[in-house]
């Protein structure tokens, strides 16, 4: 949970997004983390499969989704930030 969690915060600060932890008792429950804007549905952008994952490897997975998502028509507020999300060359 915390390689979850610590992924989540950092892409959360680099994109400057707000965090909610919510966390369920049921015991080797998949984490699931979700983008969420405003009224709209949340959107499911990484689950671990109750696998452990490296911080690394899970912000790597959330910052790939957060780009491919800056790229619907749904969700024009994240192109601004595509750049800092995936950095051209």
């Amino acid at each position: 949970m915390k390689s979850v969690s610590k992924a989540a915060e950092r892409i959360a600060k680099l994109l400057k997004l707000d965090v909610e932890t919510v966390t369920l008792r049921k015991r080797c429950a998949s984490i699931y983390v979700y983008y969420e804007n405003g009224d709209e549905e949340p959107i499911p952008i990484y689950c671990d499969n109750c696998e452990k994952s490296d911080m690394q490897e899970v912000y790597t997975a959330l910052r790939n989704m957060m780009f491919v998502l800056s790229f619907h028509p749904k969700h024009s507020a994240l192109k601004p930030i595509r750049e800092e999300i995936i950095p051209l060359s």
